[in-house]
Formats: structure tokens, sequence, C-alpha cells
């Protein structure tokens, strides 16, 4: 957003659409205020919908809401201009456009970064994060902003008469418009963001779990999404699935030895982050797995964006990035897995936080799955990692010459790849590396 043009003493701020790198579009599902009408520097003015998230646009200065140039259920582009914010120096008292300090232009996006971000759903066949397995809700969220306020208090944000404690954090104007348009109250519902604060993701979540008990369930925002994208990429790429299958002895050693040390540094040391480690490393030696299919080329690049398909129960499914992924170690990539994942259960991932992803590793053995063939791949992205149950087996190793029985705790590992992009020699060598890795790790 930047303040552009001065119109009769006032400036007028301009309200952008957020932008990614991928150019995605995003649909603007409604404005929490109206042409005239108070409001506040960084308070909630609109919801945009992408494909993974919906995220409250705030206000880039405080005045009042100048013009509205687009309207809600509308399509909008990255950058796209969508209304102005009006700012003076003296705004008269009361009313519209009281007290408004003067504007100042700001980026839309929350918390910027470089990191690359792409919020293809990319976990089909249930695969997923487990709260449990990943670090939860409990674990520190890092990305997760504090509380919107604004408006009047509900019940649940009320302190008592007199001004007594201080109760969780006020609810945003979204918030606040659905409770009203459902007929709920602010105390049904368990707020996950900071500070208890009640999200759209919570009411959505709250919704879905109402519309169960009787014969139907409504659809939420995200479900449409994942269904609509993991029908389109099913439809337009062949998929192919190899089989691989690896002994975790030696990893399952490894974090023994060093789980005390992370979780001492607030860590918790997952088999995902081993996975995601692996496979981020491995990928540099296969720069074709690591790609975007065009229907002239197939695009490679030249970093590891990892998604993770993370489950949200009832909720859904959401693909958070880890950026730059073959530059990490251990400890940072097991601190970015539990980051993201404790933001998606928040319902406070930014747009930037599921944009960019040119990989997606998605496990699904952490819900007691063996296998799942094959798994939805999130276009236009050309291949899927699938990481079934860690299950100790007996198996027939080879020691010096001579076949023995032993048990190993043993998964299996799926690639899900598009045939128009890749075939099976390098696919397989790509599970080869990745299991060598694996098996080898030290």
């Amino acid at each position: 957003m930047r303040a552009t043009e001065e119109r009769r003493g006032a400036s007028l701020t301009d309200i952008s659409a957020p932008s990614n790198e991928d150019g995605t579009t995003a649909r603007l599902l409604r404005w929490c205020r109206a042409a005239g009408e108070r409001i506040d520097k960084d308070e909630p003015l609109l919801e945009l919908e992408t494909d993974k998230v919906t995220v409250e646009v705030p206000s880039p200065a405080s005045g009042e809401l100048a013009e509205i140039l687009v309207g809600p259920d509308t399509e909008v582009t990255p950058g796209q201009l969508l209304g102005r914010v009006r700012t003076e120096a003296r705004l008269p008292a009361g009313g519209a456009g009281a007290g408004g300090e003067a504007g100042r232009g700001a980026d839309v996006g929350r918390g910027g970064g470089d990191a690359r971000r792409d919020g293809a759903a990319g976990a089909g066949a249930g695969g997923g994060v487990d709260a449990s397995e990943a670090g939860g809700p409990e674990a520190a969220s890092g990305g997760a902003r504090g509380p919107v306020g604004g408006g009047a208090p509900s019940e649940r944000t009320r302190g008592g008469a007199g001004g007594g404690e201080a109760g969780p954090a006020p609810l945003s104007p979204a918030v606040r418009a659905r409770l009203q348009a459902h007929g709920l109250e602010a105390r049904e519902i368990a707020g996950s963001g900071a500070h208890g604060r009640i999200t759209v993701a919570d009411v959505e979540r709250h919704l879905a779990k109402r519309a169960a008990v009787g014969s139907r369930i409504v659809h939420t925002p995200i479900r449409r999404r994942v269904a609509e994208h993991m029908a389109r990429s099913l439809a337009e790429a062949p998929h192919v699935t190899t089989l691989f299958e690896a002994d975790l002895t030696r990893i399952q050693a490894h974090r023994r030895e060093h789980l005390a040390r992370f979780e001492a540094a607030g860590v918790r040391l997952t088999l995902t982050a081993y996975f995601a480690l692996a496979a981020a490393r491995t990928l540099t030696a296969h720069p074709a797995l690591n790609a975007t299919y065009r229907e002239d080329a197939l695009e490679l690049h030249p970093d590891v964006n990892l998604g993770i398909g993370t489950a949200l129960g009832e909720g859904g499914l959401i693909v958070p990035v880890i950026a730059r992924a073959q530059t990490l170690d251990l400890e940072t990539t097991a601190r970015c897995l539990q980051t993201l994942t404790a933001a998606a259960r928040a319902g406070t991932l930014r747009p930037e936080d599921v944009h960019g992803g040119t990989f997606t590793l998605s496990n699904h053995g952490v819900s007691g799955s063996l296998l799942a063939a094959p798994i939805i791949i999130p276009q236009p992205q050309v291949a899927i990692l699938g990481i079934g149950k860690v299950q100790r087996r007996v198996c027939v190793l080879e020691v010096d010459g001579t076949e023995m029985l032993a048990v190993r705790p043993m998964c299996y590992l799926t690639l899900s790849l598009d045939h128009r992009a890749l075939d099976a020699f390098q696919a397989n060598a790509f599970m080869r590396d990745l299991v060598e890795r694996l098996e080898q790790w030290v």
C-alpha cells in the first residue's frame, strides 16, 4: 500500500491485494468496514481467501475508508487496487473519519521475509503431519500474530464490572461478523490464537463440528479449495507411484541420542524432520523432481521450498512451506516444522507461509497409514513424497555372507509423480538415493 495522491487536503492511501511470488489470485470475501466509516491503522479492513488460507488484510493507516473499488466475492490479483483510506491531520471529532492520524504507506504483508511459498494441496489419502507428531498447537508458534483490537468486546472479552481482570484478546471484526451471522456466542468457542484469541479458523472448525451432528456437513472454504485442486490435478497430470522401503534403525538411534538436547532448546525432534531434511538434500542431486511443469518446458528451481502436508482434523488440509530447506540443519528443520504446524493449527499462517513450494512431503503414517498411493500432486509441482507408518517388522539380513532374521523399524516410502514431466528411471534414482541417505544417517 502506498500513499499516492492528495485530494482536497486529505492523503489517500492505496489498499492493494497482497503480493506473492507465484502470482496466484485470491477471492475478496468481505469488507469489515463500509465506505465512510472510521478505521484504525492495522485494524482488519477486509478478508481475502487464497488457495489455503483466509487472511485479514489490515488498514495501512488510521482515518476513514474513502473508496471501495472491488466488491465481495470477486477474484483479485496480487497488487490490484482494492480501495483507498483517507487520512487527514485534523478530522472532525465523532462519527466517520474522527480522530485519524496522518496516514503513512505500509506494506500489507505481515512479517514479510524472503520465503517463497505455495498453498497447493498435496496430501490426498488423508495425509499430513499430526499435531502430536509435529509439535501441535501448544508448541511455540513463532509466526503467530498478536491480538487484533477493534470494536466493543463481547462477553468473552469483557472484564468484570468496574474494570476487573482483563479477559482474553478482543475479537476481530471478521470473527464478530461470523459469530453474528451464525447466531454463536464467543464463549462457545475455544480460541487457538495468541492469548486465547478466537480466529476465523476456530469459528469454521466449530461450525463444521456442529454441522456434523446433522445429516449434512457444510464445506468450509479450505475444503472447497482442496477439492477443486485435487480434482484438477488428477485430471491434468497422469499419476504414477513408485514404492520403496527404508530401514530407520540408524535414524531412531540418532533421535534417541539427541532428543534431550533438542527438547532443552525448546525443539521437538520428530521423524518428520529427518524425512524433510533428507528429501531436501537428496533433491539437490535430482533437480528434475524439484521443478514446475509448464506446457513448453520443465522449470527447475535452485532452492528446495518444501511443502509439508498438515492435517487440520475436520477443518481439512493445508501445506505450509519450509523455504530453502536444503540449506538447513536438523535442528532448524525441526524448529521450522514446529512453528509452521502450530501456526496452521491456530489459523495464523500468513499467505507467504503457504506459497512458493517446489516439492511436497506427506507423512500420512502419523495417523497409522502404512501405504497411500497415489498421493495427489500439488500442481504445478511434479512429485510428492509419501511416508508410511514406522513399523517393526521381521527382515532377512545378510551378515558376512550369512542370511539371518532380524526385527527392524521399517517404513514404506512412495513417490507419486507427474508422468508428463518424469519417467520411472528418474523417480527410482531419487528414491534409491533417499533411502540410502536415511539408512546411512550419521
